[in-house]
């Protein structure tokens, strides 16, 4: 093989892996977006725990059916009061000393969880038995501020607070100290852990929607 030869065949040789290496350099690679990211992120998630969602499942239809007898027992328990459990949470809420100055619509609402749309009925209600009374806010007259009256103080402290305690003593037969204490340990969790799924769908507005439960006087 002549020199002439030689060099056509070596300059034919790099030339063909010159274009190998620019046909693998070349080849465009997909991008993924944040999005897609994170798609594959969540689909690539361990399936969920079948034993755990059991118990889920149980422990979530629990608090349902406690929600149920809580709202049908403890109705009974001050109903011959004229109080429902709803008239129940508000009057707790309206007892508090910090708040004696009376709340503003919106402050109730966000306390018991509800939507002012479901609390202005009960308000009503017990405005018109006079248990509480709703006057303009004079530090911002767009806003209603609700005040207990004598009359609904004496209802509350004097007619519902012994039946309530004595419901409480009853409900809660059994259990000691720790366990109640651990209870509403487990119970604020959950609560914390729901209330930032509902800001999350809300886009963090204020608003509820949930039915009136009793409320704590503290």
């Amino acid at each position: 093989m002549n020199a002439l030869m030689r060099k056509h065949i070596d300059i034919s040789i790099a030339s063909n892996a010159s274009s190998r290496r620019d046909a693998i350099v070349e080849i465009p690679m997909p991008k993924t977006s944040n999005q897609t990211a994170g798609n594959l992120r969540s689909a690539a998630k361990p399936p969920a725990d079948p034993a755990r969602m059991e118990l889920a499942n149980r422990l979530f239809f629990r608090l349902y059916q406690c929600a149920n007898m809580l709202h049908k027992t403890g109705t009974r328990a001050v109903e011959a009061h004229g109080l429902t459990t709803q008239q129940w949470a508000v009057l707790g809420a309206l007892s508090r000393p910090k708040v004696a100055g009376g709340m503003s619509v919106g402050a109730l609402a966000r306390y018991l969880l509800v939507s002012r749309q479901n609390l202005s009925g009960v308000l009503s209600r017990m405005e018109r038995d006079g248990h509480l009374t709703t006057a303009p806010d004079p530090d911002d007259r767009r806003s209603r501020l609700v005040t207990m009256t004598d009359s609904g103080r004496h209802v509350w402290n004097a007619q519902a607070q012994p039946k309530i305690n004595a419901f409480y003593e009853a409900a809660l037969a059994d259990f000691s100290t720790n366990d109640i204490t651990h209870t509403v340990h487990y119970l604020l969790k959950l609560l914390d852990n729901m209330k930032r799924l509902d800001d999350e769908a809300r886009g963090g507005s204020g608003d509820q929607d949930d039915a009136i439960a009793p409320s704590a006087s503290k």
